[in-house]
């Protein structure tokens, strides 16, 4: 208790420098728990969002760039048992334009049964129709972000767009979705099948969305389902068949890994701390000798000495930990506040955090301890 007490002081009497020490540690702890809470609350975010999206739901992606899928193709699909409704899809990117206001968009063309197998809800008008399809009619339905661009708060619903310089009629605005997976879902307008091809230059679908009868089989039907692509196809290279839980276990690892990334970059400022921590505990040790000195002379021990210094090294870290936690509780909080987005604090990482800064104070504390236990009396009391 006096060793520690005096560690106290120590500190106490140099408060500015004291604190310079620590930053280093309270940086690294402060990071390393805001980004663990942060990278975890995306993960559900993400995995909350696959998962509204139904579990009842299987998507085959055609992958191959020579294969060329067609909608009879695709239609092979529908035939297999358990299977109540596809969505077959093409994909691009267009300009979108009203008046002078102009918006880079995902396009999807798509039929009727997106709406249901996708699980999304219309805000305003009607969705893509079977005969839109089927008469290639310009129609379009506007994702809530893109209808906000081109119209602001405006009804879009019965307007003209423009889309790469065709005109189209406004017939449906949807509900907002977020984002997922690194895209944002708002940002889309949709437009009939036949009409997408036609804008994405191709007769290929890249994706089907399909939905299934009963969740409990889906490991069964997506065997069926890969077997009538593949009939199709003929090269298992050339597409995939997968889950929402397919998608939720990548996403998942995805997020996970650049967490542990990122903590681990963070965490190297910790180690930074502790180099900080040697380098002042040696100036101590210099700016002491003739203490240490007087202390060896009226009988103190190496082992006194060597933990009087050693403990202030820790005293440091761990002061240095607890503020980092604190920062880091703070930080994380604060980004929730201003982003509007989910942080689940890791228990595991702030005890991990706080555990290698006190290992950091042992390891970066050892070597001033020993030199100050060294010192000569004799010399030492001669100092300065």
């Amino acid at each position: 208790m006096q060793t520690i007490r005096m560690a106290l002081k120590s500190i106490k009497g140099n408060k500015l420098r004291a604190f310079l020490t620590m930053l280093g540690i309270i940086i690294g702890v402060a990071s390393v728990i805001s980004i663990v809470a942060i990278g975890k609350g995306s993960s559900a975010d993400v995995q909350d969002q696959i998962g509204n999206l139904g579990t009842d739901t299987l998507t085959v992606n055609i992958t191959g760039s020579d294969v060329t899928y067609k909608e009879e193709d695709a239609e092979t699909i529908r035939d297999v048992t358990g299977v109540t409704s596809i969505a077959p899809t093409v994909s691009g990117r267009v300009t979108v334009k009203n008046g002078q206001t102009t918006a880079q968009a995902a396009m999807t063309g798509t039929t009727s049964s997106y709406l249901d197998v996708r699980n999304l809800n219309l805000q305003k008008g009607r969705f893509i129709a079977d005969l839109d399809h089927e008469h290639h009619t310009k129609v379009v339905v506007l994702g809530s972000d893109t209808a906000e661009t081109l119209f602001g708060f405006g009804d879009a619903v019965g307007e003209y767009v423009k889309i790469n310089g065709s005109s189209y009629k406004v017939v449906g605005v949807l509900q907002s979705t977020g984002s997922s997976l690194g895209s944002n879902g708002d940002s889309t307008i949709f437009v009939p099948l036949s009409t997408g091809q036609r804008l994405a230059g191709t007769t290929s679908i890249a994706s089907v969305y399909v939905q299934v009868e009963n969740a409990d089989m889906m490991n069964f039907i997506q065997k069926r389902i890969e077997q009538a692509v593949y009939e199709n196809v003929g090269d298992t290279d050339d597409y995939s068949v997968s889950t929402q839980e397919d998608l939720m276990e990548t996403a998942s690892s995805i997020s996970d890994t650049m967490t542990m990334l990122l903590a681990g970059s963070a965490a190297i400022s910790l180690v930074v701390g502790g180099i900080g921590i040697m380098n002042i505990m040696l100036v101590s040790v210099s700016e002491r000798t003739r203490e240490i000195g007087i202390r060896k002379a009226i009988g103190a021990k190496r082992s006194n000495i060597l933990f009087q210094f050693l403990i202030e090294s820790i005293t440091l870290s761990m002061l240095g930990g607890l503020i980092g936690i604190a920062v880091g509780l703070i930080a994380a909080e604060s980004y929730s506040i201003i982003t509007n987005s989910t942080i689940l604090l890791s228990l595991p990482a702030i005890l991990f955090s706080f555990a290698f800064s006190l290992f950091v104070g042992v390891v970066f504390g050892v070597f001033p301890a020993i030199k100050a236990s060294k010192l000569d009396p004799i010399e030492a009391l001669r100092y300065g």
